[in-house]
């Protein structure tokens, strides 16, 4: 396991950190794709949560004999935070994949972008964190571009779709919490493997309950669905710790251009206007929470410093 000096040097490699959040991004928007495919050729949403998972374990662990063993690699000292952090993100899987399955890839993607709205209002009830103008205004924004690609009573998209899609974005600023104080004593590795371990276990009487022989095409989605949901997971899971979580977030509006290029070329949809016009006042909404959350930190560090003289 990595010291916490090389914790704290890691944290200096912005680039490097956005490089990965990026690519985790794509692998993560090529998976809801595939999720979108195997749900139309009938396959259930436990099945799939449960063979996501599945399939990663195994490269997981792989990975943990290359990089120095199996016991050295997986071991936490935090069992009962890795299980809460499993529960919440069953909960989450069931959500995103649900608004995948139900709504346009594009608009999916954008409601999910609703995420750093969810921490701002989280961040005042569970951290107690005052939030000023700026951060209001973000909020206030996100969720006009919410009702405009919702449309309420008279859209594209179905409502329970979009609450859906919602719930999950939620899940997904809850686990951002989560997961950066996780981040502080595992690694990307044994986080990633702990949550996928617990998944199998958590989905597997209820694969079992809704499973059906596979063709070699459904066997093909599930085992590109594993591949491609384990590399996003564990590059999103590690630009956490290479960079903030206010500096990399940015990179995940590249979502939207991956969902549109993958919902044109695989199920020959483009977005309606309102998904243009609205999608902007999300991303909008997310980008200026970010920027806010880094001048407060890098305030928050000036005045810790010039309190301690140094």
């Amino acid at each position: 396991h990595m010291t916490s000096a090389a914790r704290d040097d890691s944290s200096d490699r912005p680039l490097l950190a956005l490089g990965m959040r990026l690519a985790g991004i794509a692998g993560m928007a090529f998976m809801a794709a595939l999720i979108k495919l195997a749900s139309q050729s009938g396959i259930h949403i436990a099945e799939l949560m449960f063979w996501r998972q599945l399939v990663s374990v195994p490269i997981l662990l792989v990975w943990a004999v290359l990089a120095g063993g199996i016991v050295r690699e997986l071991s936490t000292s935090r069992p009962r935070e890795h299980a809460k952090r499993a529960l919440y993100g069953v909960v989450g899987m069931v959500l995103n994949f649900g608004a995948v399955i139900l709504l346009p890839l594009a608009e999916a993607s954008t409601l999910g972008f609703t995420a750093p709205i969810f921490a701002v209002l989280l961040s005042i009830v569970l951290l107690k964190e005052s939030v000023g103008f700026w951060r209001w205004s973000a909020v206030v924004a996100g969720f006009a571009g919410i009702i405009i690609i919702s449309q309420p009573g008279g859209g594209h998209i179905p409502l329970f779709g979009a609450a859906v899609a919602l719930g999950g974005a939620f899940m997904i600023a809850l686990i951002a919490i989560q997961l950066r104080d996780l981040s502080r004593t595992e690694t990307p590795l044994v986080i990633v493997f702990w949550f996928a371990a617990a998944t199998v276990l958590i989905t597997f009487p209820f694969m079992l309950h809704v499973h059906e022989p596979l063709s070699t095409y459904q066997w093909w989605l599930v085992i590109g669905i594993g591949v491609a949901g384990t590399w996003g997971q564990v590059l999103i899971t590690a630009a956490l710790r290479f960079g903030k979580v206010s500096s990399v977030i940015v990179m995940d509006y590249s979502s939207i251009i991956w969902a549109t290029l993958c919902g044109w070329l695989i199920f020959s949809t483009l977005p309606p206007i309102t998904t243009w016009i609205g999608a902007p006042l999300v991303v909008l909404a997310g980008t200026i929470i970010s920027w806010r959350e880094h001048v407060l930190a890098r305030r928050a560090f000036v005045d810790q410093r010039q309190a301690t003289g140094t």
